[in-house]
């Protein structure tokens, strides 16, 4: 494995959109250390290790639970973690969910890219969409509002 220069950008933006100072990554001999207003380290190799298979979101993994919006009688969905949000399956196809569908706890309302591992975010609550309020390719925080829904 290697770190194009791309990797390395995009690590960067990751780091700057989030709240986070540092990010160590250590994978298949490369390691990388960024720090946020500090010195970036480039790849060095290290030490071959046996390769880590990286963590992909699951149902039973701990997800932030919906939040109550200003609005009192909408329920926000959250991201459940940092990365790229992409509302439909592949590029130019019918978004998972629009303002006026209906979700339930397992629908499917968008995908979040981490380090090229796509990761299917469901809607957790019950009821119709009045607003999405992340777009395709945004960069999205732990915890970020993505849409609001109303309950049934």
């Amino acid at each position: 494995m290697s770190f194009s220069h791309e990797d390395v950008q995009r690590l960067l933006q990751l780091l700057d959109s989030s709240h986070f100072d540092e990010l160590h990554l250590e994978a298949d001999g490369i390691k990388l250390s960024l720090r946020r207003g500090g010195a970036v380290s480039s790849p060095a190799p290290t030490a071959p290790t046996a390769p880590v298979a990286a963590p992909m979101a699951s149902a039973s993994a701990p997800v932030a639970a919906p939040q109550v919006s200003g609005d009192t009688s909408l329920l926000e969905v959250r991201a459940p973690m940092l990365g790229t949000f992409y509302g439909a399956p592949k590029p130019g196809a019918a978004p998972f969910v629009a303002v006026g569908g209906r979700v339930n706890g397992d629908t499917a309302v968008g995908i979040i890219e981490v380090m090229k591992l796509m990761n299917s975010i469901s809607a957790r609550v019950e009821g119709v969409v009045v607003e999405v309020l992340a777009r395709d390719g945004d960069l999205v925080e732990f915890d970020q509002v993505l849409m609001r829904v109303r309950p049934a």
